[in-house]
């Protein structure tokens, strides 16, 4: 069975999901500036419960998978590569999907592209020749940390009936440190 490996940056640490994530998780994922741009609503205790259950199973079944982003010793958002399966136009199940989410108090203080820098140099180093990652066209921030990560936009798809801009990175691209 494979497991999350530990990644740490000179200020966060990503670990994999445990059970006991639950409160913090369900609380970044009902904070509005959590959910704005992915998904628009807030998540539900169990949605976010059944999420804690995927990110712990994505590691036995691919070998890749999410972390927890820590603070402190503080849960501060949720990021990781994983195999959606989403009912996505088109289809982006040839790579898989990069995602990663902050609550709202961890935001703007250069935390996301420090995990995302670790993930990827993880990734990388595993000879993932490339992911994707799907990115709300309001949401400039992420976009604009996406294509510093070595992100390209690839196409606007649809999923839920909505335009969303589907991105594309090759190993080795962009800024990593």
């Amino acid at each position: 069975m494979t497991h999350a490996p530990t990644l740490t940056t000179s200020r966060l640490t990503l670990r994999g999901h445990r059970i006991e994530d639950l409160d913090a998780l369900a609380a970044m994922w009902a904070d509005p500036a959590v959910y704005a741009f992915i998904g628009g609503k807030p998540r539900s205790r169990e949605e976010v419960w059944l999420r804690l259950l995927r990110s712990i199973g994505q590691w036995t079944a691919f070998g890749y998978g999410s972390w927890v982003v820590e603070r402190d010793g503080r849960v501060i958002g949720d990021i990781g590569l994983l195999e959606a399966r989403r009912e996505i136009e088109p289809a982006i199940d040839d790579a898989p999907e990069l995602g990663w989410a902050l609550a709202g108090a961890a935001q703007g203080q250069g935390y996301a592209r420090e995990a995302l820098a670790a993930v990827l140099g993880w990734a990388d180093g595993q000879n993932i020749a490339r992911t994707c990652c799907i990115i709300d066209a309001g949401n400039t921030a992420s976009i604009r940390l996406g294509e510093r990560m070595g992100y390209v936009l690839r196409t606007i798809g649809r999923y839920h009936d909505e335009p969303i801009g589907i991105y594309d990175r090759m190993a080795g691209a962009g800024a990593i440190g």
